[in-house]
């Protein structure tokens, strides 16, 4: 998969400006509805050729609610992170990074409308290692001027990305 490209499951490799315009379609056919542009990530750790490295995918939900939605991700390659603070550090950084160039072109492609609720999705939660970051990684978030969600409605980051991790 090449570098800044995204991955449909039906649709194939897509460019930053295709998601935009399959996102703003899929809005479009049933304007009426409510969505939820939801983007989460998340990372695995992968041994190749005896090196170790961090396989981090960020998703990009459209979700019609109540009527099913469709998804694209994003994978990078990155060095193995040193701690679990760095991992959701580096996961939270990557889908901030996916939400400022992707909001720009899409809100262009829907003429300035905005017929969603943005979620930024977080692999952490009050069970578990991350526990004690939740304010952290949220305070982040909604320092960018988005809306935080941790488990267990972080779906984009626990469902969606982990699958293509």
């Amino acid at each position: 998969m090449k570098n800044n490209c995204f991955y449909n499951p039906s649709l194939g490799e897509l460019s930053l400006n295709q998601v935009s315009l399959k996102i703003a379609e899929f809005i479009r056919a049933e304007s009426k509805d409510t969505y939820r542009l939801v983007i989460g990530s998340d990372s695995q750790e992968r041994r190749l050729n005896g090196k170790k490295e961090l396989n981090l995918v960020g998703a990009v939900v459209v979700h019609r609610v109540g009527k099913g939605g469709r998804y694209f991700y994003q994978k990078e390659k990155r060095r193995k992170p040193h701690s679990i603070r760095e991992k959701i550090y580096t996961e939270t950084f990557f889908s901030l990074k996916i939400a400022s160039k992707l909001l720009p072109v899409l809100n262009k492609e829907l003429n300035g409308k905005k017929p969603y609720e943005l979620e930024i999705h977080i692999d952490v939660g009050r069970a578990g290692e991350t526990r004690n970051m939740i304010k952290e990684v949220v305070g982040m978030v909604n320092g960018n001027g988005f809306k935080a969600k941790t488990k267990p409605e972080s779906f984009g980051a626990s469902k969606v990305a982990d699958k293509h991790t």
